[in-house]
């Protein structure tokens, strides 16, 4: 009987989470709860941050960190290679606890509900750990490593790994309510829109998966392997893959609309993209940050950085915010590209922004956390 209070909050502040976010797409400005920020995810910041940035704390978590943050409630939820995820308080960079997976924390980023926040690793666990404490609540094992990031839906954790599945799992219990299998590994992020999940696969096919029962609405060529996770944008979505071009979906006509590519340099796209208005803004592995005019996939600017950008860009307001394998944080005018700001870490940064309650988040390789404001 305990554990009734605690059921009924997850349920219904994650229904509420979903209900708050999906209907525009944006991130609440005081939190950041989970991978780029919403279920459609648009990489689309509700929070308004300083013109000036300043480095406000760091925290060296010690090892490697491919894991992009979370942000709810005054806490920071990081996941790192040493296989802790890591509760810091947002305004100190004060340790509030640590959770240890067992196992190395890959690409999987926290999800936040209720009272519980969510993450994978490599390992293949999912784990569901009290946000109070830190203590875990269960653990569910899929057949391979998970670096897909969790998402929340109602009731639902909905997470993919490489063994070839999309899990629904029940979010106060870790009980499978379904899984779907593809023809290959599921690496990206499940975006969510209108009881629909949406995967851009490594089996070269974009699916819509219904939510209340696992069952499979449609299916879409891409063409290529997709590493990328899927924006939503009303009807259409957009994703890039490794045969180097980024495409639109029409999901009404469920066809390609069109393909961009660089005439001059061909290399794969692996960040997911921000919606930026009528523009999409995406990193290339070609060391180019690409603005692609979402009605004609036709490019507005491209910004070069020094070295691939596989971090995934999110706006705010009137700005672009990511990261670059030269170990750069890049602050970007949306309309024309120019750099308005630059801050060297020193090591790769693959992660991505996250960003709530008028400050950023990014971490890099070399396992330090930096949070400006």
């Amino acid at each position: 009987m305990r554990l009734l209070p605690w059921l009924f909050l997850v349920s219904a502040i994650s229904a509420a989470q979903t209900s708050s976010t999906t209907s525009t797409g944006t991130a609440p400005a005081d939190a950041w709860r989970q991978f780029r920020g919403s279920p459609r995810l648009t990489g689309v910041a509700g929070s308004a941050l300083p013109a000036a940035l300043k480095l406000l704390w760091t925290y060296d978590t010690g090892d490697v960190i491919d894991s992009s943050a979370a942000i709810a409630d005054g806490v920071v939820y990081i996941g790192a290679g040493s296989g802790d995820l890591i509760a810091l308080d947002l305004a100190s960079g004060k340790v509030r606890w640590k959770y240890t997976t067992g196992n190395i924390i890959g690409e999987s980023s926290p999800t936040v509900g209720a009272d519980a926040v969510y993450i994978g690793d490599l390992g293949g666990i999912l784990h569901a750990v009290r946000l109070s404490d830190g203590t875990g609540l269960w653990t569910s094992r899929a057949g391979s490593e998970i670096k897909s990031s969790p998402i929340l839906v109602n009731d639902a954790v909905i997470s993919g790994s490489y063994d070839g599945y999309l899990y629904a799992l029940d979010a106060r219990t870790g009980r499978q309510r379904w899984k779907v299998e593809t023809r290959g590994p599921v690496h990206a992020t499940p975006a969510l829109q209108d009881g629909l999940v949406y995967i851009a696969g490594c089996d070269q096919v974009f699916r819509a998966i219904r939510v209340a029962d696992g069952k499979q609405a449609y299916e879409i060529a891409s063409g290529a392997y997709t590493g990328a996770s899927p924006i939503l944008a009303g009807d259409r979505a957009y994703f890039g893959t490794f045969a180097n071009e980024f495409l639109a979906i029409n999901l009404k006509s469920r066809k390609v609309l069109w393909r961009y590519s660089d005439p001059d340099r061909q290399f794969p796209f692996y960040s997911s993209a921000a919606l930026a208005g009528a523009r999409v803004i995406v990193g290339g592995r070609d060391k180019l940050v690409h603005a692609i005019d979402s009605t004609t996939g036709k490019a507005a600017w491209t910004f070069a950085t020094r070295a691939r950008v596989d971090s995934s860009p999110v706006v705010a307001g009137d700005r672009v915010f990511v990261g670059s394998s030269d170990g750069r944080l890049y602050v970007l005018d949306v309309a024309s590209g120019r750099k308005l700001w630059e801050f060297d870490a020193g090591s790769p940064i693959t992660s991505s922004p996250a960003i709530a309650s008028g400050r950023l988040v990014i971490s890099a390789q070399d396992g330090r956390v930096y949070v400006f404001g």
